[in-house]
């Protein structure tokens, strides 16, 4: 097995790690191994073939991974899903049993009785709509 090969082996292991990580910071080092194996290829001594390796490594940092986390993150690229709790955020809630003064009730939001409060103290009767505001733990915070 060749020096050039040693590189590419090496770029596909650290591919296959980037595959149970993510942030594509290993697979930054697997584009610095390719330039090494380049410089190996080319018959470069082993100090160009680390210093491909640092470059192609700092490249792949500065000018591709910025690229990659905008296009394959979520939160950044504007296509933020509410999911689990964050998706009750904004709903109506139909009050199932009083909700006291300064004090808890209950309500319901598509079939699930849910622990609330109303976020300035306020009493709510049975049968009231209130919007979610927010929530701790269980218990949300409602109002009118």
């Amino acid at each position: 097995m060749t020096i050039w090969q040693i590189w590419l082996l090496v770029a596909l292991v650290f591919v296959v790690i980037e595959i149970f990580t993510s942030g594509f910071a290993v697979a930054c080092f697997s584009v610095g191994c390719v330039f090494g194996s380049v410089l190996a290829a080319l018959n470069l001594s082993m100090t160009w073939q680390f210093m491909g390796f640092a470059v192609g490594t700092f490249l792949a940092f500065i000018l591709i991974r910025p690229f990659v986390l905008k296009y394959l993150d979520k939160k950044t690229n504007g296509n933020n899903v509410k999911t689990n709790m964050d998706n009750i955020i904004g709903r109506t809630a139909v009050v199932t049993e009083r909700i006291e003064e300064d004090g808890f009730g209950r309500v319901k939001i598509d079939g699930d009785d849910w622990k609330a409060k109303t976020e300035d103290g306020s009493p709510a009767e049975v049968g009231e709509k209130l919007k979610v505001v927010t929530y701790e733990s269980i218990i949300l915070t409602v109002k009118k």
